[in-house]
């Protein structure tokens, strides 16, 4: 288990995510993504997480049983269950929570930006 002290922020291209959270069984972050950025096109094999936009507006797509492209409402949660293939794209600056189970590296990443693995 991890004790945090402080909020652990961690850079990406597309903003930075805060984790606030995290233990052996869950993690909490919050994300801020830069207006116009996305995130990867990915899918987690065993994490099963829970989004919340709570400041900002995006879109989330999804490919799969649910393919399409869904407006992200403030104060609105989704979840994504292992193997949901998803990316979020950001149109104004966003902020959005993230709660999750603990597999923090559970990334599998299908396209982006950023050519990042």
């Amino acid at each position: 288990m991890t004790d945090l002290k402080t909020i652990k922020i961690v850079n990406k291209p597309w903003g930075e995510e805060r984790i606030y959270a995290l233990t052996d069984k869950y993690i909490g972050k919050i994300l801020y993504v830069k207006a116009g950025q996305r995130l990867s096109k990915q899918f987690h094999k065993v994490k099963d997480e829970t989004l919340l936009l709570f400041e900002g507006k995006a879109t989330i797509e999804f490919e799969g049983e649910r393919s399409g492209y869904l407006k992200m409402n403030v104060n609105y949660p989704i979840r994504i269950l292992p193997g949901t293939v998803h990316r979020i794209m950001a149109i104004t600056d966003c902020k959005i929570l993230e709660a999750s189970t603990s597999e923090i590296d559970d990334v599998v990443r299908l396209e982006d930006d950023y050519q990042r693995i």
